[in-house]
């Protein structure tokens, strides 16, 4: 048996693949499949001339998702998804699957929710399973190299660590219990022991949230470090991103490029990561600074008038290709390559209508900020919009950051905190800081945001008992796979997602 992904080591040879249909289509004489392994696609051409009326009706029969056997020559065609095609010389039918619900037309966002199992069948969503695998693989590769131990934090926790409201709760044994928001809190005790850890594991936030960045079930990798403070912290989440985006462009090129992402967008991301303070981010976003020259505020403007300019030729370009098309008297060729050019001028104008819609209130929310608010979706696509690389906000005010952060030197209403904003609207990927290490402020701030104190004498411990600077971050497995990806929603990002209203399938 043979996979697709190694046909470039059989080219001229014969091989056996086996795996589904992913397309379809067929002349005179001719039948020509896609066909899926799992590890990538390939185009079959199965002639009649080749294989014989029995086998070429039998392919004549297959529809989507049949599961096959094919059989013939590796041919090199660089026009063919993967570079190569295969002259089917057999064919075996394991299963011809019936009225397969994922046709090739539109469907609505909750059909296909629905249908999410067969969903991840399609090439843009193996594409993107396959760069959150490489990531995955990424960030161990970073981590491992770097001498750190993976240590596993618990999904049960009998604390939160910034609060209850947006936690799952549960009965474990007849104790209360919760599913766990974050894994830094058994970090600490663990980077304690080993010096330099992280873990990876999932997640669950109970926001009642549908926005396009929130899931209920996610999964988060979390370091942490002894010895560092938050300046270093900085260089390591650097470093990471660096890492992680240097080596999906490297490995996975076909994958981002069936998915449609722009990786140009890419190409600066070796150059040093903006430091803003918290402060200051909020002048530019206020419009107060401006960033090279460029103010917040009248990029917005410009951009919309941009956007109405641009909407109106795209609209005027449709109708006069439509009136064309009704006109007649093109060839075949002309009108589908003008039908084309509609779909993309349509598409266009969506992506135009919702800047038209959103700019205004971007300004307004910009406008009217208010100094110690935390920064909302609107707020981090402002501020990101001005930089091709993320951007890392660090100093926040301590009243909406974590009970855990160290105060900043002679300024206790700050924070020692770092949020890494990725640019082109995708917001915060990393949150992390620099941790309290005195045990009469943890307890001071324990009692403010009003947490039980018995659930937290085990974290006291690790400040009464050989206490050092630490920090750590955490980072969004979902949140980086949507950035990377170039994903409107992150529930593309995950398998099958979980979500408030979404538990099924």
């Amino acid at each position: 048996m043979h996979y697709i992904k190694d046909l470039a080591q059989y080219s001229g040879e014969a091989v056996s693949l086996n795996g589904w249909v992913a397309n379809k289509r067929s002349g005179k004489g001719i039948i020509f499949l896609l066909l899926r392994d799992g590890t990538g696609f390939a185009q079959c051409i199965i002639s009649e001339q080749d294989v014989g009326e029995e086998i070429f009706t039998q392919a004549g029969q297959l529809t989507l998702e049949s599961a096959v056997a094919i059989t013939g020559k590796v041919v090199r065609d660089e026009r063919q998804v993967g570079g190569y095609e295969i002259q089917a010389s057999g064919l075996t039918v394991y299963q011809v699957a019936q009225d397969y619900p994922i046709a090739k037309k539109e469907h609505g966002v909750d059909f296909l929710m629905d249908h999410r199992h067969l969903w991840l069948r399609s090439k843009r969503q193996w594409a993107i399973m396959r760069v959150r695998n490489r990531i995955i693989y990424a960030i161990h590769t970073f981590f491992q190299d770097k001498g750190f131990v993976q240590m596993d934090a618990p999904i049960f926790t009998g604390n939160a660590c910034e609060g209850t409201s947006t936690l799952f709760e549960t009965d474990f044994y007849g104790d209360e219990a919760y599913l766990s928001q974050s894994g830094q809190l058994y970090g600490e005790a663990m980077a304690m022991a080993q010096g330099l850890i992280y873990t990876f594991g999932p997640t669950f936030r109970a926001e009642k949230s549908k926005t396009r960045r929130h899931l209920s079930e996610f999964w988060m990798i979390e370091p942490e470090m002894a010895f560092y403070d938050n300046d270093r912290n900085m260089d390591l989440i650097e470093a990471f991103i660096k890492y992680l985006v240097n080596d999906v462009m490297e490995n996975c090129g076909e994958e981002l490029q069936l998915i449609g992402r722009d990786t140009t967008v890419f190409e600066q991301i070796n150059r040093p990561f903006p430091r803003l303070s918290y402060d200051q981010a909020v002048k530019i976003i206020r419009g107060e600074e401006d960033v090279n020259g460029v103010n917040t505020l009248t990029t917005l403007e410009n951009d919309l008038e941009s956007a109405k300019s641009q909407l109106e030729a795209n609209k005027s370009e449709v109708n006069e290709r439509e009136e064309k098309i009704k006109k007649g008297g093109m060839k075949k060729g002309e009108v589908k390559f003008n039908q084309n050019k509609i779909n993309q001028l349509l598409a266009e104008e969506k992506v135009l209508e919702e800047q038209i819609r959103n700019i205004p209130q971007w300004i307004g929310s910009a406008r009217n900020f208010e100094y110690g608010n935390d920064f909302g979706g609107s707020d981090e696509t402002v501020l990101t919009r001005l930089f091709d690389v993320p951007v890392m906000v660090y100093n926040w005010p301590k009243d909406i950051k974590a009970f855990y952060m160290k105060e900043v030197d002679g300024n206790p209403a700050l924070v020692k905190g770092v949020d890494m904003l990725a640019p082109e609207g995708f917001g915060e990927i990393v949150g992390g800081g620099e941790r309290e290490t005195s045990e009469s402020i943890l307890i001071e701030k324990i009692k403010a945001h009003d947490l039980p104190m018995e659930a937290f004498e085990w974290y006291l411990d690790l400040r009464r008992y050989g206490s050092v600077p630490h920090s750590g971050f955490g980072l969004g497995l979902e949140r980086t796979v949507s950035w990377i990806c170039g994903l409107h929603h992150v529930r593309e990002s995950i398998p099958l997602p979980r979500m408030y209203g979404r538990l099924f399938p």
